[in-house]
C-alpha cells in the first residue's frame, strides 16, 4: 500500500475516533443497509444499460444482415445480366468482325440487334447501364451500348480489370458519365459497376470490357432509404476510402459521416465487430462488417444520444430513491439509538468525574441484564479495584527503589572486578610474571567485551579478537596445546556479525575436540576463515578433533531448525545416553539468533568426518560496518 493511501486511511480512522458513539452507530446502521442498496442499484442499472446496448447492437446487426442480403441479390442480378450480355450470339459476332461493315449492315445491327439487346437487358429498372467497350478497329460505336475501349483506358480501374483474366471486378464510381453519351445518369449520382473482360472466340485474345452499372442508391437500397431508424444510419466505405451514405440522416446532424468513420478502425473481418466511441463528448456505436467480394466495408453508425439520456434518467431516479432511503434510515436510527444510549450517557458522566481524580464519586445504578447493564456492573467493580491498586502501588514503589539500589550495587561490583584485574596485571608485570599479566589482559578483554552490550552487531574482527582472548586463557588449562589459525580476507574484517556468535562455536570445538584427542600431547588446531561469495560472507570454523559419527551429525543438523517441542524430544536421546555435553544447544542458539537477524536462508551448518575433522559453516549477508553506522555493500 502506498504512503498516500496509508496516510488517507489513518486520517479517516482518526476522524472516526472523534465521532460520538451514537453517530458511529447511525453510520454503521446506514452503511450496513445503504451499501447493499447502492450495490444492488448499481448492478441493476448496469444490467439495464447492458441490456439496452445489447438490444441496440442486435438491431444494428440485423440491419447489416438485411443490407448484405440486398447486396448479394443485386450482385447476382448484375452477374446474371453480364452472362446474358456475353452470351448473345449476334452481338458477339458483331464485336469479333475482321473487316469494315457497310452502312446497311451497321443500321441493321443498330435497329435490330442493339435495340433488342437493350430491351432484353434493361427490363429490370435497377440496371442503369450495360456497355460493351471493344478495341476492335472494325466495330463502329453504337450509343449507348457499343463503345470504343479507348474511352475508358484512362480509368483507374481499367488495369485492375485486365489483371482479373476474365473474372469479375466491382468498382464504385462517383462519376460514370461518358462525354457525349445520350440518356446518361445524373453526373452527381455514384454507381456500382460490374466489370469483366471478354475475348475473341479463341478465348486468348482480348476483345473488350463489359460494364454493367447500377445506381448506388439501388445497389445499397437500405443504406440510402429514408424509411429507417432515426438513431442509426448505414455507411458504405469503398476501397478508395470514399464514404457514401444518406447525408440527410439525423445521425449526421452533429458530425458528418466522414468524421465518424475516421474514428473507426476498419478491419477485414467478415463477421460483425462492435466499437463504442465518442466525438466531442457525443457517444456513438459502430457495427462493421467487411464484404470481400466487392471490397467494401459496411458500417452501421448508431447515435447513442437517446440511449444515454434514458440511462441518465434512470440514474437520477435511483439516486433520488437512495437519498430518500438514507434520510429515512438516519432518522429511524437516531430515534432508536437515543433510547438505547441514554444509560451510557449516565455512565459517561460518572467516568468524567473519576477521570478528574474523584474516586469517591457516587456510582450510578445501571440496571438491566443487557450489555449496558453488564458494563455498569463491571464499572462499579473497576472503581473498587482501582482503590485497591492504589494501595498496592505504594508498596511496589518501595520495592522498586530497593531494586534500583541492587542494580547500582551490581554495577559497582563490575567496576570493582575490572579494577581488581588491572591491579593484578600491574602487580604481575612488576614481579616479572608476564604470563600471568597476559592472562589478565585476555581475561579483562573478554569480560569487558561480554559485559558491555551496547548493541547486538559488531565487526567480525571484534569477534575474532574475543576468540583470541578466549583461546589465550584456555591455553593455560591445556598447556599451550591449542593452536588458533586465521585466514580472513581483508574485505571481511569489517563484516557485520552477531556479538558472541563465534566464541560458543570455538568453545564447543575445544570442549569436544580436546576431550577426545587420541593422545595427551596432541595439539588441537582450530582454523577460522572468512571469504566473500557474491552477496554473502561465509565463515568456517574447523578443528582437527575426533569428528562426529554420521548418524549423530545428521541429528545435530536437524536439531538446529526443529520446533521447540521436537527439539526437547530430540535432547532426550542425549540424556538417555548420558551425553549432556553434546546436545547442540549452543549451536542451536547461535543459528536461531542468525535466523532472527537475517532470515531463514542464513545460519550455520555442521560438517564432520569421524576421526578426522569437524567444520562449522556460518553464512551471513555481506554487510560492511564502519564509522559506527552500518554500511551495506
Amino acid at each position: 500500500m502506498g504512503f498516500e493511501a496509508r496516510r488517507w486511511l489513518l486520517g479517516i480512522r482518526a476522524y472516526t475516533f472523534k465521532l460520538s458513539l451514537q453517530v458511529k452507530l447511525i453510520l454503521s446502521f446506514v452503511i450496513v443497509i445503504f451499501i447493499p442498496v447502492v450495490l444492488f442499484s448499481w448492478y441493476t442499472l448496469n444490467e439495464e444499460s447492458a441490456k439496452a446496448m445489447k438490444e441496440l447492437t442486435k438491431n444494428s446487426e440485423n440491419a447489416l444482415a438485411v443490407e448484405k442480403t440486398n447486396i448479394e441479390n443485386n450482385m447476382e442480378l448484375m452477374g446474371w445480366t453480364g452472362q446474358l450480355a456475353l452470351s448473345n450470339r449476334e452481338m458477339n459476332n458483331f464485336l469479333q468482325i475482321q473487316q469494315r461493315q457497310d452502312t446497311a449492315r451497321v443500321l441493321h445491327i443498330k435497329n435490330d440487334v442493339v435495340n433488342s439487346f437493350q430491351y432484353f437487358l434493361f427490363n429490370n429498372p435497377r440496371i442503369a447501364n450495360v456497355r460493351l467497350f471493344t478495341d476492335n478497329p472494325y466495330v463502329n460505336e453504337i450509343w449507348p451500348v457499343i463503345l470504343k475501349e479507348s474511352r475508358i483506358q484512362d480509368k483507374p480501374w481499367h488495369d485492375e480489370v485486365m489483371k482479373q483474366s476474365g473474372m469479375s471486378w466491382w468498382e464504385i464510381q462517383e462519376n460514370a458519365v461518358l462525354t457525349g453519351a445520350p440518356s446518361e445518369p445524373s453526373p452527381n449520382e455514384p454507381v456500382m459497376t460490374y466489370l469483366r473482360e471478354f475475348k475473341y472466340a479463341d478465348n486468348s485474345t482480348h476483345n473488350g470490357i463489359l460494364e454493367i452499372s447500377m445506381r448506388l442508391s439501388d445497389f445499397f437500397s437500405r443504406t440510402f432509404s429514408s424509411v429507417q431508424d432515426t438513431n442509426s444510419q448505414l455507411i458504405v466505405v469503398a476501397r478508395s476510402g470514399l464514404v457514401f451514405s444518406l447525408k440527410a440522416s439525423p445521425v449526421f446532424e452533429q458530425h458528418s459521416s466522414e468524421q465518424l468513420i475516421n474514428s473507426v478502425k476498419l478491419t477485414s473481418n467478415i463477421g460483425y465487430e462492435t466499437l463504442q466511441f465518442k466525438v466531442n463528448e457525443q457517444s456513438y456505436l459502430a457495427i462493421q462488417s467487411y464484404i470481400p467480394s466487392i471490397d467494401v466495408h459496411l458500417v452501421n453508425m448508431v447515435s447513442l444520444t437517446e440511449t444515454m439520456k434514458g440511462i441518465h434518467h434512470w440514474r437520477i431516479r435511483y439516486i433520488v430513491l437512495i437519498s430518500l432511503l438514507a434520510a429515512f434510515l438516519v432518522l429511524l436510527s437516531y430515534s432508536l439509538q437515543a433510547i438505547i444510549l441514554s444509560r451510557l450517557k449516565t455512565l459517561r458522566e460518572s467516568m468524567k468525574q473519576v477521570r478528574s481524580g474523584n474516586f469517591d464519586v457516587e456510582l450510578p445504578l445501571i440496571t438491566g441484564t443487557d450489555e449496558v447493564g453488564e458494563l455498569g456492573l463491571h464499572y462499579r467493580k473497576l472503581i473498587l479495584k482501582i482503590n485497591e491498586l492504589i494501595q498496592e502501588q505504594a508498596a511496589r514503589q518501595a520495592a522498586g527503589k530497593e531494586a534500583e539500589l541492587r542494580a547500582l550495587k551490581n554495577q559497582i561490583d563490575s567496576h570493582f572486578l575490572f579494577n581488581t584485574l588491572e591491579n593484578v596485571k600491574m602487580l604481575a608485570e612488576i614481579e616479572g610474571q608476564y604470563l600471568i599479566s597476559d592472562i589478565m589482559t585476555s581475561l579483562g578483554g573478554m569480560m569487558r567485551y561480554s559485559m558491555e552490550w551496547k548493541r547486538d552487531h559488531v565487526m567480525l574482527r571484534d569477534e575474532i579478537q574475543q576468540v583470541l582472548h578466549y583461546v589465550s586463557v584456555m591455553n593455560i588449562r591445556y598447556d599451550g596445546r591449542l593452536d588458533l589459525r586465521l585466514s580472513v580476507e581483508p574485505e571481511c574484517l569489517k563484516q557485520e556479525s552477531l556479538k558472541m556468535s563465534l566464541q560458543p562455536i570455538v568453545e564447543n570445538a575445544i570442549k569436544h575436540g580436546m576431550s577426545r584427542m587420541h593422545s595427551s600431547d596432541g595439539n588441537l588446531v582450530i582454523t577460522i576463515s572468512a571469504v566473500r561469495r557474491v552477496e554473502d560472507c561465509v565463515i568456517e570454523i574447523s578443528d582437527n578433533g575426533c569428528g562426529i559419527p554420521e548418524a549423530k551429525l545428521v541429528l545435530l543438523n536437524r536439531m538446529l531448525r526443529m520446533e521447540e517441542s521436537a527439539y526437547q524430544d530430540a535432547r532426550q536421546l542425549f540424556v538417555r545416553k548420558k551425553n549432556h555435553d553434546s546436545n547442540g544447544i549452543g549451536m542451536r542458539n547461535v543459528d536461531q539468533r542468525l535466523v532472527m537477524s537475517y532470515g531463514t536462508e542464513y545460519g550455520i551448518q555442521i560438517e564432520s568426518q569421524e576421526g578426522s575433522y569437524t567444520r562449522i559453516i556460518m553464512t551471513l549477508p555481506y554487510r560492511v560496518m564502519g564509522g559506527g553506522l552500518d554500511n551495506y555493500d
